[in-house]
């Protein structure tokens, strides 16, 4: 065994291979041979408690995630330089054809809150910096209110660059053309980290609904896994 590769992995590797594995084996077949198809791609931050596969409950080959600081779609801009953003979602739109995507947002964001209260850079690159300014004109118009905390003024903009980034997706033409054909969902979420909870946003009325913890009776009998295949 390599000197050094982190424990915990070994140790949750073989908890995965003792016993998630067994179950979903089939399934790992499956996706080998046909490929992935997932109907839902996750756009989410880096977080480490902010896990799409976690918070959705979801099997391999189910989710689509593509994960950053902030969880930031930058705006269309075709030019000679790479972009990992764009190039995920080149792929999710036009091989993948995913039918929905989802811009996850979560509280106690590290990207928004240097974008808020502009911390000294970490390094002489500020490389944190410069991504977070494709949020800058989030800021417009937003500053903090009467009697309202700093907490409550950054979870605001949190959620806000949730709606930036949907805005930004529509700038792609692929997105853009597939949204308009009705191919293709865009929707947003919010993600508490303290309690687990969920709120999706509304598109109408710019407001993000909770969604219950709480399954209704006979739920679970009635209705299939929404991501199941």
């Amino acid at each position: 065994m390599p000197e050094r590769f982190p424990k915990e992995l070994i140790s949750g590797y073989r908890t995965f291979s003792a016993y998630r594995l067994p179950t979903e084996q089939s399934r790992y077949h499956d996706l080998s041979d046909r490929g992935q198809s997932p109907e839902v791609m996750v756009i989410g931050c880096c977080d480490s408690r902010v896990s799409p596969e976690v918070i959705f409950d979801a099997g391999p080959g189910e989710l689509f995630v593509m994960r950053n600081v902030a969880n930031i779609v930058p705006p269309y801009a075709p030019d000679d330089e790479p972009h990992a953003a764009s190039s995920a979602l080149e792929f999710a739109v036009q091989v993948l054809k995913v039918k929905h995507i989802v811009v996850l947002g979560h509280a106690q964001c590290g990207g928004i809150r240097a974008l808020v209260e502009h911390p000294a850079p970490l390094s002489p690159s500020d490389f944190i910096g410069k991504w977070m300014s494709l949020l800058s004109h989030t800021l417009d118009g937003e500053e903090r209110r009467p009697g309202e905390t700093q907490h409550d003024y950054i979870t605001r903009i949190e959620k806000k660059a949730v709606s930036t980034s949907l805005d930004n997706l529509m700038t792609f033409p692929c997105i853009r053309i597939q949204v308009e054909r009705g191919k293709l969902q865009l929707h947003g979420a919010y993600f508490g980290v303290a309690h687990g909870s969920l709120s999706i946003l509304d598109r109408a009325t710019g407001e993000f609904q909770a969604v219950t913890q709480t399954l209704p009776p006979g739920y679970e009998s009635a209705t299939p896994h929404p991501l199941s295949n």
